[in-house]
């Protein structure tokens, strides 16, 4: 079979229906997140952020793959609880909230508003929502407001260890050309010049080609517990992000820092023994303070296909292609459940399910759902591509 099929049959006949059969809330809308092994809810309370991005997802289906009206009808369902109950009266959306939308959890987090401008944005664009279009763009302004300050008040230290971090940077990088339909021209490429600059020139290090999740404010490293922290699949994903710009801009210095990133990503953040990529990693070999640094995840594999696969169809390079090769056999071997539907998120280091729940607090449906997409998406084109040859 070929990739490209068995992505698409994944996405349409196992992951979807999982989540149009379980998710959705009939009495309050929105979406229930916390889903056992056989999709029963576990827990009502809802996350803002995985009620954005699971909004998104299916309007990105219904704009891109087909005009299905229930996934325009699940979106709108997420859609509608976020513009109810997901903002406080400043336009700063919650972390999490009750089933019926009362505010649980303050939003000290912007990607909860990260997440809430990418639903809104294709939801517009799907519906032909003029006002969702407007909130998206609102949302879009307050990030860039906050994005020297994300936490503001809820930040937890004192200042005397100032730290940039790589996620927003890095979430930008694909959030503004999500937004590309509502947002000026000349913002965009701003933006995703600030966004190259940063990624590639500050959390980027050329000494030892990986990419730290916190720096100094000057962009030097610092030797701490945070200064030293490697997350292997940020990395990966945000190469994919760069990818997808250097295609658009055809630059192919920074198409092959990439390609490079991702080898050296890969490289340092295989397991050895047992298989599959490192959660965290501490920069120098001392021991992550993050207890489950050895842990497999799901996101994290979804994300290095993604980038491999983007990669290899940009660049035909042949080690990108045997790095496919072993990330696909492991992940396809580990996490799909073949009995119940959907994937596993989290695995041991041996590559055993750690925890059988399909959703929580932090896995939605959003990256299992997006690499097949993107995957199924990037493979028709390698393969066309071969079959004119």
């Amino acid at each position: 079979m070929k990739y490209s099929s068995i992505y698409k049959t994944a996405l349409l006949t196992d992951v979807l229906p999982f989540w149009e059969k379980y998710s959705i809330d009939p009495a309050h809308g929105g979406y229930f997140t916390c889903l056992d092994r056989t999709g029963k809810v576990y827990d009502t309370d809802k996350f803002v952020w995985l009620q954005g991005r699971q909004a998104w997802l299916f309007a990105m289906l219904y704009n891109t793959v087909e005009q299905n009206e229930k996934w325009l009808d699940i979106s709108k369902a997420g859609i509608n609880f976020l513009k109810r109950f997901g903002k406080d009266p400043q336009g700063n959306f919650y972390f999490s909230l009750t089933s019926d939308g009362q505010p649980l959890i303050q939003p000290y987090n912007i990607f909860s508003d990260c997440f809430a401008a990418m639903a809104f944005a294709q939801y517009a664009k799907a519906a032909g929502d003029g006002e969702a279009g407007k909130i998206a763009e609102k949302t879009y302004q307050n990030i860039l407001e906050r994005r020297d300050d994300p936490k503001g008040k809820y930040e937890k230290g004192t200042g005397t260890r100032a730290l940039k971090n790589f996620a927003l940077p890095m979430i930008l990088s694909n959030l503004v050309l999500e937004l590309e339909h509502v947002l000026p021209s000349d913002q965009v490429e701003r933006t995703l010049d600030t966004c190259v600059d940063e990624v590639m020139g500050t959390f980027l290090k050329k000494e030892t080609g990986l990419i730290y999740e916190n720096v100094n404010l000057d962009g030097s490293l610092n030797d701490s517990f945070e200064g030293r922290l490697i997350n292997p699949g940020h990395g990966l994903e945000a190469m994919w992000f760069i990818a997808d710009i250097a295609s658009r801009r055809k630059d192919m210095e920074l198409l092959d820092s990439a390609k490079a990133t991702v080898l050296r990503l890969l490289e340092y953040g295989w397991d050895d023994q047992y298989g599959g990529i490192f959660y965290f990693m501490d920069a120098k070999g001392h021991p992550p303070q993050q207890l489950e640094h050895d842990q497999k995840l799901w996101w994290v594999h979804l994300e290095a296909l993604v980038a491999l696969a983007k990669m290899y169809q940009l660049t035909e390079c042949p080690k990108i292609w045997a790095w496919y090769e072993q990330v696909h056999q492991y992940t396809w071997s580990r996490f799909p459940d073949p009995e119940h539907g959907e994937w596993f998120g989290y695995l041991n280091r041996q590559g055993h399910p750690h925890l059988t729940l399909k959703g929580g607090k932090w896995k939605g449906c959003f990256h299992v759902p997006r690499a097949l997409y993107q995957c199924w998406k990037t493979f028709e084109t390698i393969e066309n591509k071969n079959t004119l040859q």
